[in-house]
C-alpha cells in the first residue's frame, strides 16, 4: 500500500475510524477522506455512488456502523438491522464499481452463534443460533462478510473482513444507554467515586466472559492486514485472553480508586454465557496485541476523566 494512495475511511470519527486514521498518519499515510454523517448518509445509495465517483479512492476501509450495547441493540433493533445493512452494501458496491484496489470490512464477535465452542474459529461463522439480543446487528454484519465474499467470487475484488473482539479506549462510547459493557462500567465506577455513592449495579451476574482488544492495537492489527491479507476468509482480532464481569468490574474499581460495593442485577440480561476468539490465523501471520487490559483500562479511565474535567 503506496503512501500516496488515497483511502477512504468510513466512520473517522467512531472509535474505531478514529484510531484507524491516527495509525495511517503515524505511519505516513495524509492522503485520507473522510466525510461527516452530516455531510455524507451512507444510508443514501445515491450519494455514496456519488461521492465514490468523485473521489475515486484506492482503499476504503469500512469501520462505518450503529452499534451499542445490550440495551441499545434490544431497543432499537430495526434500527440496527436497517442501518447497518444499507451502510455496507451502498459501500461495498459502489467500492465494485469504482474499481478500489482493496476494503477493509469490520465485523464483529457477535456474528458468532451463542453456543459455539470456545474459543471461537472463524470457521464456526453459520454454525449455530445467534445470541437474540444482538441478532438484528449480528445478521447485518454477517452479510456484510457475505457480500465482501460475492463480490470477491463473482468480479475479483480484493474486499476482506476482519472480526474484532470487544473493544474499548481512546474516542468511546459512554451514553448511559446506548455503550458496551466496559465504557458503561468505567462511567459508573468513576462517577460514583466522584459522588461518594456507597454501591455501583451492575448488569447481569457478572459471569460471562468476554475479551477487550484497546482500539489503538485493533488500529495496529487493520493496518497490518492491509499490507498482508488477501484472502476470502475473515480473521478474528483479538487479545486472546477473557475475563469475567465480575474481574472486570473489580479491576475498573481498583484503577479508579473506588470502594463501594459492586451489586449486580440477577434481573437483566447476561447476554452471551462467553466470547473468547481464537487469534491463531493472525498470531500465525506475526501480529499480537500490545496493550495489556490494566494498563489500558487505566489509560482510558484517565481519559474519560480529562475529557469529562473529574
Amino acid at each position: 500500500m503506496k503512501q500516496t494512495a488515497k483511502i477512504y475511511i468510513a466512520g473517522h470519527r467512531g472509535m474505531v475510524g478514529s484510531g484507524i486514521e491516527r495509525k495511517l498518519r503515524r505511519e505516513g499515510y495524509n492522503n485520507i477522506v473522510v466525510r461527516t454523517s452530516s455531510d455524507l448518509d451512507l444510508r443514501n445509495q445515491q450519494a455514496v455512488n456519488d461521492f465514490f465517483k468523485i473521489e475515486k479512492p484506492d482503499y476504503v476501509i469500512l469501520a462505518a456502523a450503529k452499534v451499542g450495547g445490550i440495551y441499545a441493540n434490544n431497543a432499537f433493533r430495526a434500527e440496527f438491522i436497517y442501518d447497518n445493512l444499507m451502510i455496507e452494501a451502498n459501500i461495498i458496491h459502489a467500492a465494485y464499481l469504482t474499481k478500489v484496489t482493496k476494503l477493509l470490512f469490520l465485523g464483529s464477535s457477535c456474528i458468532y452463534p451463542k453456543m459455539a465452542p470456545q474459543p471461537l474459529k472463524e470457521e464456526y461463522l453459520l454454525s449455530g443460533y445467534l445470541e437474540p439480543s444482538n441478532q438484528p446487528y449480528a445478521i447485518a454484519k454477517i452479510a456484510g462478510i457475505e457480500m465482501c465474499n460475492s463480490y470477491r467470487s463473482q468480479y475479483g475484488c480484493n474486499f476482506i473482513s476482519a472480526m474484532p473482539t470487544n473493544l474499548y479506549g481512546t474516542n468511546d462510547n459512554y451514553h448511559p444507554e446506548n455503550s458496551h459493557v466496559l465504557p458503561a462500567l468505567i462511567r459508573r465506577i468513576v462517577l460514583a467515586k466522584k459522588n461518594n455513592e456507597p454501591f455501583v449495579t451492575v448488569w447481569g451476574t457478572g459471569t460471562p466472559r468476554r475479551e477487550f482488544l484497546h482500539v489503538d492495537d485493533l488500529s495496529d492489527a487493520c493496518y497490518f492486514l492491509l499490507q498482508n491479507y488477501n484472502e476470502r476468509s475473515p480473521i478474528n482480532i483479538g487479545s486472546g485472553i477473557d475475563i469475567s464481569i465480575k474481574e472486570l468490574a473489580v479491576l475498573i474499581s481498583v484503577e479508579a480508586g473506588y470502594h463501594g460495593e459492586l451489586v449486580f442485577d440477577n434481573s437483566k440480561p447476561d447476554g452471551t454465557p462467553r466470547k473468547l476468539m481464537n487469534i491463531s490465523k493472525i498470531k500465525n501471520m506475526g501480529w499480537i496485541h500490545k496493550i495489556d487490559l490494566q494498563y489500558g483500562i487505566k489509560q482510558t479511565i484517565s481519559e474519560f476523566r480529562s475529557l469529562n474535567s473529574y
